[in-house]
């Protein structure tokens, strides 16, 4: 045996997932299915679940392996930045132009900000849209890589992290970058939530939630209940919480509804056909109308 041949070193913690595998899908309420089909359909391009909630009392929208759910009454405004990564920023701005005439009146804006574009749903809605990025975002081509909160100046990063990692088995800390310290915790292979400190003034929650997925049900679910923090025993395959806590105090930290479901859940893993925007009638080449949701 060779002793003098280098053995590759990896980090092998880079693989580790936690106990959450998914960031499912975030839900917001809309008011007029007409204006988000113009917002998120033609301005984002991104697509129509064509199998589930084909109505017009919701509607469910794939962003790759991920979707917008959006219920047709009242409004909701996530209290922070969803955060997507599409392949062509510069399609992406032509398509949110073409789309002012059909949201006049509304909240709706778009704008180049340094290598990413930031946009406003009709109802206030913050989207931050990236390019494909391996260092950053792995093989993501068409997905949600980061959901971001913003969370009242003060309040204590460090016991945020520690819930998902006590309450929830996820991986989870504390980091810094140009903006400033936040907490975040992993949210499957591609994706995390984010807690950033703001001193700006926050509005009261509004009922909009983020959905993921456990590998350990059970565990959390008799931690949260044993605090008092389960608020819907949905179904065999799911349950809901509303606040993260202190650990130590049970103090709520910080609310937005966690719809948790088990990887048994029938929906689990479920294929989302992503289109590809850029496709029409005019410029039709058969194979090419379907999006690419990862670069390998």
């Amino acid at each position: 045996m060779d002793t003098n041949v280098a053995t590759p070193t990896f980090d092998r913690t880079t693989e580790d997932l936690g106990n959450i595998v998914e960031l499912g899908h975030v839900n917001v309420r809309v008011p007029d299915q007409s204006k988000a089909i113009a917002y998120y359909l033609m301005g984002l391009g991104l697509t129509r679940d064509p199998y589930l909630m084909a109505g017009l009392d919701n509607m469910w929208v794939n962003v790759g392996r991920g979707q917008f759910h959006l219920p047709t009454r009242g409004a909701d405004v996530v209290r922070g930045t969803t955060a997507l990564v599409m392949p062509d920023l510069e399609a992406l701005l032509k398509r949110l132009d073409s789309t002012k005439k059909y949201l006049e009146g509304t909240k709706f804006s778009f704008r180049e900000a340094g290598d990413t574009v930031e946009t406003v749903c009709p109802w206030g809605n913050r989207i931050r849209v990236h390019a494909p990025d391996a260092a950053r975002f792995a093989a993501m081509r068409v997905g949600m890589p980061y959901v971001e909160f913003d969370i009242p100046s003060g309040t204590d990063l460090a016991a945020i992290a520690k819930f998902y990692v006590e309450i929830l088995g996820a991986i989870a800390g504390v980091a810094s970058d140009d903006r400033g310290p936040y907490a975040w915790a992993r949210t499957s292979a591609e994706s995390q939530v984010i807690y950033r400190e703001t001193i700006a003034p926050l509005p009261e929650f509004d009922g909009h939630h983020i959905q993921i997925t456990l590998v350990d049900f059970s565990g959390p679910h008799q931690k949260l209940l044993e605090r008092g923090l389960i608020s819907e025993e949905s179904d065999q395959h799911q349950y809901r919480f509303l606040d993260i806590v202190d650990v130590d105090s049970n103090k709520p930290l910080f609310r937005i509804e966690h719809e948790t479901r088990s990887m048994r859940h029938p929906m689990f893993g479920r294929t989302f056909i992503n289109r590809n925007p850029d496709m029409t009638n005019r410029n039709f080449v058969p194979g090419y109308e379907v999006g690419l949701w990862a670069l390998n």
